[in-house]
């Protein structure tokens, strides 16, 4: 697999993303439904949104890894929060920490919600490719 990144600006590198990932000789393509704050025996978190997202990006993490995929396969994040500001606020440092940390070169999206399943206020939505 070949990934390209396209980037006009620098400004969303501070960010953790980047405007656009072209990929090519692709062999496999994952589609990663939501993850968000769900403890491993079901239950919803009503921790805060901070706390909801670091679980998030762990559940996010076990799924890439069992389907046999690296986080740096990431070439599409989505985040769903129900509070853009806050999550700007008490999560963007642990955005840009899990995007350094597995080198990703994704495409992002953040969109605010009314509201999400349950107690949730974040949740993560990707795409992978290898």
């Amino acid at each position: 697999m070949k990934k390209t990144v396209i980037n006009p600006w620098q400004w969303q590198d501070e960010l953790g993303y980047v405007q656009a990932v072209e990929v090519s000789d692709v062999t496999s393509t994952l589609y990663i439904s939501g993850q968000a704050a769900v403890n491993a025996d079901g239950t919803a978190s009503n921790a805060d949104m901070r706390t909801q997202f670091k679980l998030a990006i762990q559940n996010l993490k076990t799924v890439v890894e069992q389907a046999g995929y690296n986080c740096s396969d990431i070439v599409r994040l989505t985040i769903y929060s129900t509070s853009s500001k806050e999550f700007m606020s008490t999560c963007i440092d642990l955005l840009k920490d899990f995007a350094r940390e597995h080198d990703m070169k994704q495409a992002l999206s953040l969109y605010e919600v009314t509201g999400l399943n349950e107690t949730m206020n974040v949740e993560l939505e990707a795409t992978a490719v290898k």
